[in-house]
């Protein structure tokens, strides 16, 4: 057990502790479900597994709850891996370290893996307590969310008994969301051609420092995207010849990258006149990012030449393609007050089988949000040559006014706060939307404590926040509605 075993409530941080030394990275969560499943059959607890791999936990109703309606937790098991550069890591293997700092719980030099690791944690504490009154509960844990919603995109109908659910998946104190924007992947690939290097020399930028974030929830707080700015870099250099060996930055699709890095070759007499050109167009971003990331860093390192590298016609599709992709907010929502309507985000650049290849999350409160989005990428693939495919198009979350469980929680909450709980509707994806399409009857809310920087190495949830939503979860279910 770490520090944060001492933490209270005890139950959920003994049970995040747990989950924190389980590798379960997307596509990687089976250990943890099955250690979960194993745990819930060994309580004699009805416990099994779609074919998508979600899984679904049955508790019966504490004495005197028996006819309460059933309620549905909902967390998932996956977490997105993110390390500083200086952090050796393994997600599939290496345990996650969690401390205290202050009020506040991180990992050493990664992602926590609070988003959503302590709602599931919540569930399971749920689960494993003997003081807590709760109606007949189902908990559904679902696979792969985090790059794509996979698992809930997979599960099975008819499975669940509840009519009410309570998401777990919310990463701010006193707010109560009860919508959310709908998604899509985009993948890009432009074929190259490489030829006989015919250049002397070679730099390796490597753009470093910044604050990444989560695509959806961070996109409107001028969070700087390394990629975008290393495009930006590259496509200001003027009248020096050069050519690209390689590029990459980004990691995940559904965070902001925070490094990106490209190798470029060109004649050793240029070399003075193209380290001050890119350092001159560093300080003016630097200068622009001063408030916004504060430890950008540019690093310009001699490399060797390679003997091959792409031609100077496909470096400069490279470099148009990356700088012309839209990036950031591009609507703001008319209907719902300082929302994002629609964005998109360029996650991953890296080179594959002789090709570029660009990944890209769109997200929209509206699915013409989307469409627009399509036509712009469909036209840039066009003018450069690139072949565009888009996947995984997953619906919003659009709100019930005739909700039971939204407004029994805001009560509760306003309770417990002292204050107003806001109702909102985020821009990020959850998995609501889609739950909604497999159980259209289902009465969704969604809670949770404050996360700070999701899906980056500087995550970290906010200790006396856990302790307002546990109370706020243990209220709910006490006060259950009757069948």
């Amino acid at each position: 057990m770490s520090e944060i075993s001492t933490l209270s409530p005890t139950a959920l941080w003994q049970w995040f502790d747990k989950i924190c030394t389980i590798p379960h990275p997307s596509y990687h969560e089976d250990a943890l479900a099955e250690y979960l499943l194993n745990w819930a059959k060994s309580q004699h607890f009805f416990a099994e597994r779609d074919e998508a791999g979600n899984l679904l936990i049955r508790k019966p109703a504490t004495p005197g709850m028996e006819n309460r309606q059933t309620i549905a937790l909902q967390a998932h098991l996956d977490m997105v891996p993110q390390a500083n550069a200086n952090t050796p890591h393994d997600f599939t293997k290496d345990p996650i370290q969690p401390y205290i700092d202050g009020e506040w719980v991180k990992a050493k030099g990664t992602t926590l893996g609070a988003d959503n690791g302590i709602g599931l944690a919540s569930c399971m504490a749920v689960l494993s307590s003997t003081d807590i009154a709760h109606p007949e509960l189902e908990v559904l844990l679902t696979m792969t969310e985090e790059v794509g919603m996979e698992g809930v995109l997979g599960l099975r109908p008819n499975w669940l008994s509840a009519n009410i659910m309570i998401n777990t998946d919310t990463e701010d104190n006193g707010e109560i969301y009860i919508g959310c924007a709908g998604g899509e992947n985009v993948n890009l690939n432009l074929p190259l051609t490489r030829e006989k290097n015919p250049f002397d020399t070679a730099l390796t930028l490597t753009l470093k420092g910044l604050r990444g974030g989560h695509s959806g929830c961070d996109i409107h707080t001028n969070r700087a995207n390394a990629i975008k700015l290393l495009a930006r870099l590259l496509a200001e250099i003027e009248g020096i010849a050069f050519s690209i060996t390689d590029i990459r930055g980004g990691s995940v699709r559904n965070a902001i990258p925070r490094e990106a890095q490209a190798t470029i070759n060109f004649f050793a007499e240029d070399q003075a006149n193209l380290t001050a050109c890119i350092q001159r167009v560093s300080d003016t971003i630097q200068t622009e990012l001063r408030l916004a990331e504060p430890q950008y860093q540019l690093l310009i390192e001699t490399n060797t030449p390679s003997e091959t590298s792409f031609t100077r016609s496909d470096s400069r599709k490279i470099i148009h393609l990356v700088n012309l992709l839209p990036n950031g907010i591009i609507r703001q929502s008319d209907i719902i007050k300082d929302v994002v309507e629609t964005s998109l985000s360029v996650g991953i650049v890296g080179i594959k089988d002789e090709s570029l290849f660009v990944t890209v999350l769109s997200r929209s409160l509206v699915e013409s949000g989307k469409e627009e989005i399509r036509n712009k990428i469909r036209s840039l693939a066009a003018l450069t040559g690139a072949q565009a495919e888009f996947s995984g198009n997953y619906p919003g979350w659009e709100p019930d006014t005739t909700s039971q469980i939204v407004p029994l929680t805001k009560a509760i909450y306003d309770e417990v706060l002292s204050y107003e709980a806001q109702i909102k509707v985020i821009h990020a994806g959850l998995e609501c939307g889609l739950i909604k399409e497999v159980y259209p009857n289902m009465d969704l809310v969604s809670i949770g404590p404050t996360i700070r920087n999701a899906h980056s190495p500087d995550e970290k949830v906010h200790i006396p926040a856990v302790s307002i939503y546990w109370t706020l979860l243990t209220k709910l279910l006490a006060q259950t509605p009757n069948k």
